[in-house]
């Protein structure tokens, strides 16, 4: 297998016929083996029964709604091709960006994401993208000029070690550079929607916010959670262990009396917080070390259908 196209669809039943024809088309014009997996995230209309109205895709369907981020992991482990490219399921995306895609690819990059330069979005949608790229570039530092662009194209093997949860969809380009992955990004077009309703909002924004910061310190302290939390823990006991002992100088040498100050209480907290920074952290690693090996996913497959 070539190339696999993993599109996730939630309510698109008026976008599915169309975009599987200007694929197809896209495709069969590369002549190369490929196939097209759609993941039906917990459509509540017709989308699966137009899914299955189609030759040779693969069909995986969700038992609910679990956000795109789940199905493009879900899709992602179940393709076959050296070549994996997502794209929306709205018709925002175009299919005759493709070939730019691969053609970049092919000049030596692990990943090449599309940057949607003229983009036909709302002004609502347009004044939270911009918000969000400039927190992403602020704390993650990250070069790519549209992270919201779901028009990708990667070589199967950044997928190999890698576990997709929450809204991290939009930080795959960043995650794979951390890993030394080649990235670069070419511009395409993008079409405003025609049919059905657009999936982002304001909390949309903020769960992309929280996972920011998640990956901000899944990046630091992934595998060494201790020396964050633990690090608070220490730097907490200190400043309690020395504003006990400054107290106790006080009170023994200089005669002050501590009746009537909030200081001995200040000084019992911050130990006791810094102890219990200090076991999270000791809980946090033990954690980490189940996550790496109970191989766990955060969504729920009904069935996996293969059209031919």
């Amino acid at each position: 297998m070539d190339t696999s196209i993993i599109i996730p669809v939630h309510n698109e039943e008026e976008n599915i016929k169309i975009l599987y024809d200007k694929l197809v088309k896209v495709l069969n014009s590369l002549k190369k083996k490929y196939e097209i997996i759609f993941i039906d995230d917990g459509s509540t209309d017709d989308t699966y029964n137009e899914l299955l109205k189609l030759k040779k895709v693969k069909i995986i369907k969700f038992r609910k709604c679990f956000g795109q981020t789940s199905a493009m992991d879900a899709g992602f482990k179940e393709a076959q091709g050296d070549i994996l490219i997502s794209m929306d399921g709205d018709l925002q995306n175009d299919p005759e960006d493709i070939p730019k895609l691969l053609k970049k690819l092919n000049e030596g990059y692990d990943v090449v994401c599309g940057w949607r330069y003229n983009r036909k979005d709302s002004s609502e949608k347009k004044i939270f993208s911009k918000m969000a790229n400039f927190l992403r570039l602020l704390l993650i530092k990250d070069p790519v000029h549209d992270s919201g662009c779901s028009l990708r194209a990667y070589k199967k093997e950044c997928f190999n070690d890698l576990d997709l949860m929450g809204e991290m969809h939009r930080f795959i380009p960043a995650i794979l550079r951390w890993k030394g992955f080649k990235i670069s990004e070419v511009k395409v077009s993008h079409h405003p929607r025609k049919y059905g309703r657009t999936k982002y909002g304001f909390n949309r924004l903020i769960r992309g916010i929280l996972d920011l910061l998640t990956i901000v310190f899944w990046r630091k302290y992934s595998s060494r959670p201790l020396h964050l939390f633990g690090g608070f823990g220490v730097v907490l006991m200190g400043l309690g262990f020395l504003l006990g002992v400054g107290l106790i100088i006080a009170r023994q040498f200089f005669g002050h009396s501590l009746g009537q100050s909030q200081l001995p209480l200040a000084a019992v907290l911050l130990a006791i917080m810094g102890v219990q920074f200090f076991i999270s952290g000791l809980l946090a690693d033990i954690s980490i070390k189940n996550y790496y090996s109970n191989g766990r996913r955060a969504y729920s497959i009904e069935k996996i259908v293969e059209k031919k």
